[in-house]
């Protein structure tokens, strides 16, 4: 006889092997696997207590004995199981879609559990001959959605994705919601003490608040230690794994706080921030792992809580069917008063989304309960402190509840789904689907072609193939409706979504090149991303805004420059500078690829006029990615060329490896020889991974004196203030003064152009410009808002600083002066001519006509020259 720990483990791996045997079964009846899987659970508990119970089969009393008598209890299941299951569904969620519909997500998770835990306490009071706390303790009970059975229906028969994301994101919090309020009524039930509302509505909201806060800082300290285990795969995904017990556990036992809120939370700071923290290669091993986890947790738990429903349910009386069909009803009108009275509100407010009535009929009846209902009823019926009637109530009324909507939602969810056609295609697609096929039919018909006649097929066999391709080909070809079925505006919405997502697979494919900056790669999947959004619900100009966002300087990088301007301290800015520098130059070299994407591939299939409208799109997207790294470049050109070809040398060597993977696959190579070359090109990688050195202050004295109002003064007066001067980058619109400011800063323009509207006119200041200078000697406020129109490369001075330096070198203010008289002389030479009020270079007398977008070069400010002043 195989007993003690042996025995344990041999019936844990005799129900994996039957759980292995479910998923096939699954697909071939048509069956969800988490129905087919109870139905599988609560057999197997039947015939061991049948077993047990009879005399005849005395030889398997030992297996169900085991079966029944399974060293796991209520604590075990949520314990063990929950934070794999919450975990990996945050895991999975694309957050920043799940985003827009978070109002309606709250909703149906809260809200939702609120209301239906008090319409079902209410509805089983008069009937129950149980208190008021009871029947709320089993409305908290059965008010837990389990998303897998739904989400399983929904994918096997390709329902409407955003259906699927709203079950996914309801169920990942409404647990949390159900086991808090659980907490609460069961507390009190053991305690013999009445529930203060108030106090219960603080500890709810404390318990989530303080919850989402500990997961998500642990979620995020969890990146950061594997973004510096240095490209371990093995440990970072090991990470992950430690991860959900560890904020279950914290939150659960030593904080107070909601253990699956922290859970989900965690995994949703994962999920958004991990694609751009750990390698492609090692995000894809670490979903298909957790996938299998979740497989394995999800199968175990609801057979093993499905083996004890025999139990929970003796002693079963007519009266309860008769408490669990009240609860049943009392459990769908809730949801639907939810669903359809309070989701209608949010979308006329527009706060989400609205949702179709079809979507609205299949969420109330895909409310199913699961293992967790099961935990739940299990912890009440083995609390010694919970009397005999109440655990007999809760233990055969969930257990009813799970049951019925298993065997019966559960069963005909599918075809509910089928009756309002969730599972076709949006018109988009529709139309998308025939215009690709007739196209890629063709392709599939001239490669077939090629390879059988490399691989000496039969010309008769080679032919009837390539036929049978083309005539599926001219079939999409005249069932295609895509010109007409598809305004110009979809298609163009259509396009920049494809090219936004292009470019977030372009960006994880150069992120397996080893040395680019993490936080880098972070910041352009999430605009890539962002870009996604904006075009799918804003179009083009929610396309384009996501791009400006990307290209404006960070709160970070603010932040870092205001504290170089204040304290001259340099190396937070330092930093920023040396990552802007690589964002630009990654994001300006997937601007290029895009540009040929949409050539090559969806100029075929979007058609010319589309292309020429995408491709507009694509060349601002250039032009404003050419402006903000030439504005860089133009003082750091020499760490710019440095950054370049580091770069392409860590392109080279992936390159390179990839050529002695190709030869070793194609058997060219031995394994050792393979092994030697790799060395090598780890060893050259290592050289390269050293970052490059950045000098912020590298050029600012030569800079200085370009400037006409400061080239004449002596040496060490321009070497002092280049040493007290500032360097300052502006985005296009961002507002350096405004209207009635204080003036404490003035601006010495390098690069750029920034706009004053004052009397009805736009005065521009270009290279070699002082912005605020006058207004800073005659310390009175700014007389109108001046902003930025382009990216700028600024010098800054503090106003005071200015000033002392008037009052030694009095030609300072006269030059200051003489700039703003052929500033004034400009803008009434423009009145009589309708040009654009646009400075000279230098700040010389003439006009240049230039569009918002160009870039004054520094390079063309006429350098001063020198005067023998005295040292000051």
């Amino acid at each position: 006889m195989v007993t003690g720990l042996a025995e344990i483990l041999l019936a844990i791996a005799l129900l994996l092997v039957v759980v292995s045997a479910i998923q096939p079964l699954a697909n071939r009846l048509e069956l969800s696997e988490t129905v087919l899987l109870a139905i599988v659970g609560v057999t197997i508990g039947g015939v061991a207590d049948l077993a047990l119970r009879s005399s005849s089969i005395d030889y398997f009393n030992g297996a169900a004995e085991t079966l029944l008598d399974f060293p796991i209890n209520s604590e075990a299941f949520l314990l063990i199981f929950l934070p794999i299951l919450v975990f990996q569904g945050a895991l999975a969620i694309d957050v920043r879609r799940l985003a827009h519909e978070a109002a309606t997500v709250l909703l149906l998770a809260v809200v939702a559990v609120v209301v239906s835990t008090a319409t079902i306490g209410l509805a089983l009071m008069p009937f129950a001959s149980m208190p008021l706390v009871v029947c709320l303790l089993l409305g908290s009970i059965v008010a837990t959605t389990d998303p897998s059975a739904v989400v399983g229906i929904f994918r096997d028969i390709g329902a409407a994705s955003r259906l699927t994301r709203l079950v996914e994101g309801e169920a990942l919090l409404n647990d949390a919601a159900a086991i808090a309020i659980f907490s609460i009524l069961l507390s009190a039930i053991t305690a013999h003490r009445p529930i203060m509302l108030g106090d219960a509505v603080l500890d709810f909201f404390t318990s989530f608040a303080g919850a989402l806060l500990v997961g998500g800082i642990c979620g995020r300290l969890t990146l950061m230690m594997m973004a510096a285990l240095g490209g371990a795969p093995a440990a970072e995904i090991t990470l992950t794994v430690a991860l959900p017990y560890i904020v279950y556990i914290l939150c659960d036992d030593f904080l107070g706080f909601s253990g699956v809120v922290a859970t989900a939370a965690a995994g949703l700071v994962v999920s958004v921030y991990g694609p751009s923290t750990v390698r492609p290669q090692t995000w894809r091993f670490l979903n298909e792992l957790w996938q299998q986890l979740v497989f394995w947790a999800g199968s175990l738990v609801f057979v093993l809580a499905s083996m004890l429903v025999p139990r929970l349910l003796m002693g079963m009386t007519r009266w309860d069917c008769v408490l669990v069909l009240i609860a049943i009803g009392a459990g769908l009108l809730a949801r639907g008063a939810v669903v359809f009275g309070l989701l209608p509100l949010l979308s006329m407010t527009r706060i989400s989304p609205p949702v179709p009535t079809p979507f609205k009929v299949t969420m109330v009846w895909g409310g199913l309960r699961g293992a967790i209902t099961l935990a739940l009823a299990l912890a009440v019926t083995e609390n010694e402190n919970v009397s005999t009637p109440v655990a007999h109530f809760i233990g055969i009324i969930a257990t009813g509840f799970v049951l019925f909507t298993l065997l019966v939602n559960g069963t005909t969810l599918r075809y509910l789904v089928l009756f309002f056609k969730l599972d076709q295609l949006t018109p988009m697609d529709q139309a998308m689907r025939h215009q690709v096929l007739a196209g890629g039919l063709g392709h599939v018909a001239t490669r077939t072609g090629d390879v059988a006649t490399e691989l000496g097929f039969s010309d008769s066999t080679a032919r009837s193939v390539v036929e049978r391709i083309d005539r599926r080909a001219g079939e999409e070809a005249e069932a295609n409706t895509f010109d007409t079925a598809l305004g110009d505006r979809q298609r163009v919405v259509l396009a920049l979504i494809t090219i936004a997502n292009q470019e977030r697979a372009i960006l994880l494919d150069l992120f397996r090149i080893q040395g680019l900056s993490r936080r880098v790669m972070e910041t352009l999947l999430r605009s890539a991303e962002a870009m996604v959004d904006g075009a799918r619900l804003e179009g083009r100009f929610g396309y384009v805004r996501a791009l400006r966002r990307r290209l404006r300087p960070s709160v970070r990088f603010r932040i870092a420059q205001e504290i170089h301007h204040r304290f001259h301290i340099d190396q937070p800015l330092m930093h920023c500078m040396m990552e802007r520098f690589e964002m630009l130059m990654v994001a300006h070299q997937v601007s290029l690829a895009l540009m040929r994407f949409m050539h090559e591939r969806l100029e075929p299939t979007l058609g010319g006029r589309i292309a020429e409208i995408v491709s507009e799109v694509l060349g601002r997207q250039r032009k404003l990615l050419d402006d903000a790294l030439e504005t860089l470049r133009l003082h750091y050109y020499g760490y710019a060329e440095a950054l370049e070809g580091r770069m392409l040398n860590q392109i080279a060597l992936r390159l390179e490896g990839e050529e002695y993977d190709s030869l070793l696959s194609d058997s060219l190579i031995s394994d050792e020889l393979h092994r030697e070359l790799y060395r090598d090109v780890e060893t050259r990688r290592r050289r390269l991974d050293t970052r490059l050195r950045f000098n912020l202050k590298s050029g600012i004295e030569d800079r200085v004196r370009e400037f006409t109002v400061l080239g004449e003064l002596p040496p060490a007066v321009i070497h002092d203030l280049s040493m007290q001067m500032s360097i300052h980058f502006s985005s296009p619109g961002e507002r350096l003064y405004r209207r009635g400011q204080t003036v404490k800063t003035v601006y010495f323009v390098i690069a750029g152009l920034a706009e004053m509207h004052i009397a009805e006119h736009d005065v521009r200041f270009g290279a070699g410009d002082v912005i605020g200078g006058e207004e800073a000697l005659d310390e009175r406020p700014a007389s109108a808002a001046m902003r930025s129109i382009q990216f700028g490369h600024f010098l800054t001075m503090r106003a005071s600083t200015l000033r002392r330096l008037v009052q030694d070198y009095p030609e300072v203010r006269a030059r200051i002066e003489r700039l703003a008289h052929e500033r004034e002389q400009r803008v009434e030479d423009a009145e009589g001519s309708k040009v654009p009020v646009v400075p000279a270079h230098g700040g010389q007398p003439g006009m240049i006509a230039a569009e918002e977008g160009v870039t004054l070069a520094a390079g063309d400010i006429p350098r001063g020259g020198p005067t023998t002043w005295a040292d000051h």
